[in-house]
């Protein structure tokens, strides 16, 4: 087929983005079935889909059926289905997903049975461990509980987002009645009881159930079940006309606690009888569709197996991960970070090297007398975050401190308004981020008054600067003190902070629009080198790739004959190897132990090689959405570095999975081959930071390489 003759509008040759991030979540998922993780890491596997489904409920299909509530009928650009299809096809997907999801939590609760830890109902308890569960309900459990009769004097009662409710049927002489009995959030969801030989877990609603007489003294239990709602989170922030950003966000969070429910779940093991009453009762009170109920056979809201591992762990329960001590050079403690950066870039790849350097990267400026400026851009933080405390130190020293604290970042905003207050009491000036746009660019900047005059130090990441999920997430930063690059940051800063066009940059790509028309502009110019040269090569990992620009373009080079590796985690709206369409282009999805988080674009361009760095994905939210930055490594020695990265993930034969011409995801296995696990081969890669020769990390490199022919 030549590709002139194909229409690239084709809906076939798209993947729907929403059924690609239920793809996605399959995937973690399936990671509980993964030998190479042991037991209680499955477990959290399991917990981090149902926790990744909640929020998922919460933003996308909320916005899907609001759509469909408005009459809005207008399709997705790629696959071009209504909200309405794409709601049915959500269902049909995803039901067979959580289908898996449960039958993957029966298979570890009977492995969990060989280490002799079960997950037990009252029912199957002896005599004196049933009056330990009694004990257990009467002082740990009952004082909390409070439970809402429903009549003509007490309506139907709010229930509140991702909660867990026990709906009670009651009868007293011969009369029904109704009630509900919420879970608080903040009483424990697992109760064990241990002996010497054995430890056995409770649900806390297992053991409600068990004794709900005593709750309702005078009246027959009939029968119970615990469902549990998820309500809508994804509302819009009014700012036009707001005076006080923090308070309309203040306010705002108090809305999103009220939002319309968008999924019903009820676990389906206590419910013998028919319930079909029950649930027509509370579809109305809810105002819930049927494709929206989930019925369960097993405990509600999964998320409860990180308490779990929390307490089999404090048990000394082993079957985890060892522990992982990122690289940190002893240089680091001897030498400030400026006075490196003067004379290299240093580059970090966390969780692999310690975001310590980063930290004190900020704590030597603030520590510096020379210091006169500190700017940063905050998107999720800690709670307790050490940077936010040394910025506030800075400011109460005298140092001007320009922070843009992005109030927007969803399910952060009450914790980014915490330190924004806290900022702005000790004297920084904060921004709150652009009218319009989230702020999701990684960056900092220090000035500094030296001998020679002013000289400027900058961070740029792909990731958040956040000290702990640092090291759960994979992602990549640089120091740089090279003067056209922090002039840029410079530049960048004072057009957030002022009044401003977008200037001129040397080398920064910002969005809105600038990342994509630069990787249009690289895509475009690889093309023309490969009809000249027949070498065309672009490498891009991030975690999803959903704008449609992006797409054709893609499509486009793939036509020309161009080779594309793709390394997409999460949602990937491109379908590879479709003759005449994709059938240069390979997809793969890397899930391991770290969240896969940073996004490297390299393009060839006949040995020239640019390599780009960046915040931002190829969505279009990140594109016209977001103030984004993409960034080079000019430093050949880093640049080697970085694409030697890409292909031990192009080798991976453990973690990843590879879409097929259908857009199925399969995964990835050795098959005789050498095993290759590209998180591990870096974590047992120690010394890789700035102080350690080039060939030491080059030899590694090509000793891998050799080893895989």
């Amino acid at each position: 087929m030549q590709g002139q003759d194909i229409s690239l509008e084709n809906p076939e040759y798209y993947q729907n983005r929403e059924l690609s991030w239920l793809d996605f979540n399959a995937r973690v998922i399936e990671e509980a079935d993964d030998p190479f993780n042991p037991l209680l890491e499955q477990l959290k596997f399991l917990a981090i889909g149902s926790s990744n489904l909640d929020e998922f409920y919460k933003i996308r299909v909320a916005g899907l059926q609001d759509q469909l509530k408005m009459g809005v009928s207008e399709p997705d650009t790629k696959k071009q289905w209504s909200p309405k299809k794409q709601l049915q096809e959500i269902t049909v997907k995803n039901q067979a997903i959580v289908k898996r999801h449960y039958s993957l939590f029966e298979k570890k609760k009977k492995e969990l049975e060989a280490h002799s830890i079960y997950f037990t109902t009252l029912d199957e308890l002896s005599e004196e461990d049933m009056e330990r569960a009694k004990a257990i309900f009467k002082f740990e459990i009952e004082p909390a509980i409070t439970p809402y009769g429903i009549d003509a004097y007490r309506p139907f009662p709010h229930l509140s987002d991702g909660v867990l409710h026990l709906f009670v049927r009651l009868e007293k002489s011969g009369n029904p009645f109704i009630a509900i009995v919420p879970v608080p959030q903040r009483l424990s969801r697992l109760f064990s009881i241990k002996s010497k030989e054995t430890m056995k877990l409770l649900f806390s609603e297992d053991i409600i159930y068990s004794f709900l007489s005593e709750l309702f003294k005078g009246y027959k239990v009939t029968y119970s079940f615990a469902f549990r709602i998820t309500r809508n989170a994804d509302l819009e922030i009014q700012e036009e006309g707001a005076e006080d950003l923090l308070s309309t966000i203040e306010d705002y969070l108090e809305k999103r606690r009220n939002g319309m429910a968008v999924r019903l779940e009820i676990d389906t093991r206590k419910t013998s009888q028919s319930v079909e009453t029950d649930i027509t009762y509370l579809k109305k009170a809810l105002s819930i569709k049927q494709r929206d109920i989930y019925f369960i056979d097993g405990p509600l809201d999964l998320t409860c197996l990180f308490g779990t591992v929390d307490i089999l762990k404090a048990a000394g329960v082993g079957l985890l991960f060892e522990k992982y001590t990122p690289a940190y050079p002893e240089v680091f403690t001897k030498k400030s970070i400026c006075s490196m950066a003067k004379s290299q870039d240093l580059f970090f790849h966390h969780p692999f090297d310690s975001f310590q350097p980063v930290i004190q990267f900020i704590e030597q400026a603030v520590d510096d007398d020379r210091t006169v400026a500190i700017k940063q851009t905050l998107y999720r933080v800690s709670q307790d975050s050490p940077l936010v405390r040394l910025l506030e130190k800075a400011a109460k020293k005298g140092i001007q401190v320009t922070v843009l604290v992005e109030l927007k970042a969803r399910f952060d905003e009450a914790n980014n308004v915490h330190w924004a207050r806290k900022l702005e009491e000790a004297g920084a000036h904060i921004l709150y981020g652009v009218k319009g746009l989230k702020t999701h660019s990684k960056a900092t900047l220090v000035i500094k008054k030296e001998e020679n005059g002013f000289r400027r130090y900058a961070h740029l990441g792909t990731g958040n600067y956040n000290e702990q999920t640092a090291k759960l997430y994979t992602d990549m930063g640089l120091i740089t003190a090279n003067k056209e690059i922090t002039q840029d940051v410079f530049d960048f800063f004072n057009y957030l902070s002022g009044y401003t066009d977008q200037p001129p940059y040397h080398y920064l790509h910002v969005s809105p629009f600038d990342i994509r028309d630069a990787f249009i502009e690289n895509i475009e110019k690889e093309i023309r080198l490969h009809r000249q040269y027949g070498n065309g090569h672009v490498i891009a990992k991030m975690n999803s790739l959903t704008d449609k620009r992006m797409l054709l373009k893609l499509y486009e080079a793939s036509q020309a004959g161009v080779k594309i590796e793709l390394i997409v985690r999460g949602i990937c709206c491109l379908i590879p190897g479709i003759p005449g369409v994709s059938e240069n282009i390979t997809v793969r999805s890397v899930i391991g132990r770290f969240l896969e988080h940073s996004r490297i674009y390299y393009f060839y361009h006949n040995g020239e090689e640019n390599l780009y760095l960046s915040s931002a994905d190829m969505m279009t939210r990140n594109m016209i959405r977001r103030v984004e930055i993409a960034f080079p490594i000019l430093n050949d020695k880093w640049k080697r570095h970085i694409i030697s990265i890409l292909k031990i993930y192009l080798y991976d034969n453990v973690k990843a999975w590879t879409v097929n011409s259908n857009g199925v995801y399969e995964k990835e296995k050795p098959n005789g081959q050498k095993v290759v696990h590209a998180q591990k081969e870096l974590m047992e890669l120690e010394n890789t930071i700035n102080n350690v020769p080039e060939f030491t990390f080059m030899q590694w490199i090509r000793d891998f390489i050799a080893r895989q022919k």
